[in-house]
């Protein structure tokens, strides 16, 4: 069985393509501890610019804490 985790990802004025914030440092620590990253959601958008995402990781349940 699968387990999930999610983590929040802002910006202070939308993401250009190559300018999010810690997205990269963020999925190579949860590729560390054992997760593997699978999509991302916006949650927050302003006038069509996305402002903030939550970052979607997966792993067999009893993976590495």
């Amino acid at each position: 069985m699968l387990e999930y985790a999610f983590e929040k990802v802002s910006a202070d004025r939308g993401f250009v393509v190559g300018k999010t914030l810690g997205h990269q440092e963020i999925i190579v620590r949860r590729a560390a501890e054992g997760w593997r990253y699978v999509s991302w959601i916006p949650t927050k958008q302003v006038n069509g610019a996305v402002m903030e995402l939550e970052l979607i990781f997966e792993r067999e349940q009893g993976g590495q804490a």
